[in-house]
């Protein structure tokens, strides 16, 4: 939009909303260049201000916690896959650092209508949701929405706007009664869905955030920013595994996963899944496809509409059916039936909840039964078993809206272990406090380490290591050269994974700054890389950055990251996974007999870092280089005091 014509650079409005819900005022404030140029945006833009402004002594579930929503200088251009958003908040699910992030059209919508990121804080009287079009902002009443499930509340704000083309970010049942998993389902249909940012909205009684925009994005070399859109658009399309991303979305890679052992099965017991042709990719496609659909700028289309067409739940359709939920609702609790798993997606977008911490909670209560854990008496009288769908089906209401056995479940499988007791907690597959996604660390070491390690708990989007997944590729000898790929390419060895581990994360923290996506990630953060990256930030921006310039802005935000959880109590003795996954030899695929080596890898993980190999802290050293002299500070206060600030 640039209207601000004070700004230093294009590709950013030049401004941003302040929002304080228990006063309700609103401020439209100026971007400071500097900001913009050490965290460059989206997930840079949110760490900062949580680290400035909301302290270890705030609550998640308080007025004092502020929820960001923020783009970056990509957003709403012609870039590929320029359509994400970024969302920062402590979490009510882990109590450290949380984010999430999504695509759709919000984040464009947000910028055409004139601010690069929104500051939420406070808890206002009754629910409310913020509404903003070109560059006005106010609070509007939503006690009539308030219950409402999450796609019922887009159509209603719509109408009550008189205008088809909002876009919105809501909360449903789930984020009101606070579950702890809850998510922000977005314009269309996409849903910010870990760390429980939902909840967050839920305790602020902030039912949704309405968008309309008018606007553009310029650049400050427009051609050379089209032209290098325009080639970074084909190479996409003309990589080998294109067609495949693009026919099947994230389910095609089910069949892989589950062959490598990867694809956690009844509670991460097994890493495959006996029944996986049930719920494969072709079987999805066969006989649900509907037509494929796309976020904002993205060539891919890796999201399809399914449509269910016989049987009682006849007509419907879901859309961002991923790959995870398969997983977590589908293999993680033993089941194979394709059409429940559809309605379970379709009840966890309408409750507003995470399905893979919702699937994870329930396979890990299936599992304490099964031990003996859990009686009938503890359940409200079900007898949980594996591979009931039903079952599914029945409890996801119930953790929504907290009722009987619900409300454990509601907490998080780290709260509710430790509510439970009775050992319990062996049995709670998290790191530091978030369920860990549909990804075995047994079979490939990289991610293993990368759930370990992630500044937001268990979360493979962090550091996304692929080249233990795709091996040997052209777009990987690009990347790495031939040295190191024979042994990094194995998905069992140890050798180089903390470096591209690191090297992902630092990438990554770029990535969800800048903000672009990294679906089928296997190819696209292969085409797009360092120094294709560093270009369209330098062409759309006129910032004096290169590749150099840019690995050090992704370090200082993941280390300022890491320096807030360490202020939380995080340390090395987090950096872990559940013991099942170090103990318990895989029985499944190629990952048979291997458990993750996590102890190996990490002391030269730190190295890397430059963080204290006893404590997991980052350095003073690091922390001077990088620029944040106040973070060394920080932590050193804290080790005096030997208690969290």
């Amino acid at each position: 939009m640039n209207k601000n014509m004070k700004f230093k650079y294009k590709g950013y409005t030049g401004k941003y909303l302040r929002v304080d819900l228990s006063s309700g005022k609103i401020k439209a404030e100026e971007l400071n260049p500097e900001f913009a140029e050490n965290y460059l945006g989206g997930e840079g833009f949110g760490i900062k201000i949580l680290w400035d402004e909301v302290p270890p002594s705030v609550d998640p579930l308080s007025p004092e916690n502020k929820i960001i929503f923020a783009t970056g200088p990509l957003n709403g251009s012609f870039w590929p896959n320029a359509g994400r958003l970024e969302a920062v908040s402590k979490s009510p699910l882990t109590g450290i650092y949380g984010d999430s992030n999504c695509g759709g059209f919000f984040a464009p919508e947000l910028k055409y209508a004139g601010f690069d990121y929104i500051v939420i804080e406070g808890k206002a009287e009754k629910p409310v949701y913020l509404y903003i079009k070109d560059g006005r902002a106010e609070l509007r009443n939503a006690g009539h929405l308030w219950g409402k499930y999450t796609l019922e509340t887009e159509r209603l704000i719509c109408d009550e706007l008189n205008d088809s083309e909002i876009k919105t970010a809501c909360i449903g049942p789930a984020g009101e009664n606070l579950v702890r998993f809850a998510c922000i389902v977005v314009t269309p249909n996409r849903t910010l869905a870990r760390c429980g940012l939902g909840t967050v909205m839920g305790s602020k009684n902030l039912k949704a955030v309405a968008v309309r925009g008018c606007g553009g994005v310029e650049a400050a070399d427009p051609d050379g920013f089209r032209n290098l859109s325009l080639e970074m658009h084909k190479r996409l399309r003309n990589n080998p595994i294109y067609p495949a991303v693009s026919r099947y979305g994230t389910p095609g890679i089910v069949t892989l996963m589950n062959t490598i052992g990867r694809f956690p099965t009844r509670n991460f017991q097994q890493g495959s899944f006996e029944d996986v042709d049930l719920i494969s990719a072709e079987t999805l496609h066969d006989n649900f496809f509907i037509k494929d659909t796309s976020c904002f700028a993205c060539p891919i289309a890796c999201d399809k509409i399914y449509e269910i067409k016989k049987g009682k739940a006849a007509g419907l359709r879901v859309s961002s059916f991923e790959y995870e939920t398969l997983n977590s609702i589908g293999a993680g609790i033993g089941s194979g039936n394709l059409e429940d798993i559809i309605i379970g997606n379709d009840l966890c977008d309408q409750l507003g909840m995470d399905s893979i911490s919702a699937g994870r909670a329930i396979s890990f209560a299936i599992e304490l039964f099964e031990k003996g854990i859990l009686k009938t008496n503890d359940t409200g009288g079900a007898e949980l078993k594996w591979g009931d769908s039903k079952q599914m089906l029945d409890l996801l209401p119930k953790i929504a809206y907290r009722r009987g056995f619900g409300d454990l479940l509601a907490e998080g499988v780290r709260r509710a272990a430790q509510t439970i007791g009775k050992g319990a907690g062996y049995y709670a597959m998290h790191v530091k406090g978030q369920e860990i996604s549909a990804q075995d660390g047994r079979a490939q070491q990289s991610m293993g380490l990368t759930h370990a390690t992630s500044t937001r708990g268990a979360d493979h989007l962090k550091g996304f290591p692929t080249i233990d997944e795709t091996g040997y590729t052209d777009e990987a000898k690009r990347r790495f050269g031939d040295k190191y790929l024979p042994e990094m390419a194995q998905p069992q060895a140890i050798k180089y994974k903390p470096f591209l581990v690191k090297d992902g994360q630092d990438f990554g923290a770029v990535v969800d700054s800048a903000i672009t996506c990294k679906s089928g990630g296997t190819f696209v953060m292969a085409e797009i890389y360092w120094d294709e990256m560093a270009a369209a930030i330098r062409m759309i921006s006129g910032m004096d950055t290169d590749s150099d310039r840019l690995k050090v802005t992704g370090e200082r935000i993941y280390n300022l990251m890491r320096c807030y959880n360490v202020l939380h109590g995080i340390s090395r003795k987090d950096d872990t996974l559940p013991e099942r996954l170090l103990k318990e030899p895989s029985p499944s695929g190629a990952a048979k007999g291997y458990v993750c080596r996590l102890s190996e890898m990490l002391p030269e993980y730190y190295d890397l870092r430059d963080w204290d190999g006893k404590t997991g802290y980052p350095t003073r050293r690091k922390l001077e280089a990088l620029g944040i002299k106040d973070a060394a500070d920080a932590i050193e206060e804290y080790c005096r005091k030997g208690r969290k600030a």
